[in-house]
């Protein structure tokens, strides 16, 4: 029997998707990918192309060889092909990625086998890419996607500036920091959307810091407000700059 379904296992896991999200993506039951990686089945060749056509391997590979005592070979290869462009590449997490995410954001492996892509206009650094989705930091709708430059340290980010926020209660948030000198142990997070309302999160739960350097969007689907909306904004803008300063104070 080859080692097909243990493949598809090893791959998942990598990848962090549940057997029902993988199972999804393949177009087939979730008890048949069980079976698969239970070895109780042979997968399809279709199954198995398409699996190569996420993963880029071959059916050779897939069939023949053990990636999980194999790591390093078949990440070198997907190292070369990223580095084939010659421009920096940027992992894109996705919402559906987001528990993934929390979990192996410090693996090397799991953010190799993330999605990538260049930008030809940012500056050299390291880059990340989210998928925001809600209201809360309108006008930036949801949907959108903030690439983030890291950001190795609290020290380093600026008070009233935007960051995707990575931290173990909260998880993957984009919103505006505000840092108060005296209360160096927690840091508010503020939505431009004033009805949603400001929140403290420890300075000790943040896992990492990415300062938003640009957000790509759909055509078409930035929300319009009239002046009536905008006024009703920055009068609860104002109140909440109010309100935050006397706690600053």
């Amino acid at each position: 029997m080859s080692v097909a379904g243990k493949n598809l296992k090893y791959l998942r896991k990598l990848r962090g998707w549940t057997q029902e999200e993988f199972a999804l993506k393949l177009k087939i039951k979730r008890s048949l990918l069980g079976a698969y990686e239970e070895e109780r089945a042979e997968p399809r060749l279709e199954v198995l192309e398409l699996v190569g056509e996420i993963f880029k391997l071959t059916l050779d590979e897939l069939l023949l060889k053990d990636l999980g005592d194999t790591k390093g070979s078949y990440l070198a290869k997907r190292r070369a092909q990223k580095m084939a462009t010659g421009a920096s590449e940027i992992s894109f997490v996705p919402v559906k990625a987001a528990a993934g995410y929390l979990a192996g954001y410090a693996d090397p492996e799991f953010i190799d086998e993330l999605n990538t892509f260049t930008l030809p206009m940012l500056s050299p650094g390291s880059y990340r890419a989210f998928e925001i989705v809600g209201d809360s930091m309108l006008p930036t709708p949801s949907g959108s996607i903030i690439i983030g430059e890291m950001v190795s340290g609290l020290e380093e980010v600026k008070s009233n500036q935007t960051y995707i926020m990575v931290s173990r209660n909260e998880g993957i948030v984009y919103k505006r920091v505000l840092k108060n000198p005296k209360q160096r142990t927690r840091i508010t997070l503020v939505s431009d959307n004033p009805e949603y309302q400001p929140y403290t999160i420890n300075a000790a739960d943040i896992l990492e810091i990415w300062k938003a350097s640009m957000v790509i969007s759909r055509a078409n689907v930035q929300p319009r407000w009239d002046v009536n909306q905008l006024a009703t904004v920055v009068s609860a803008l104002q109140e909440q700059v109010t309100t935050l300063k006397n706690k600053l104070n």
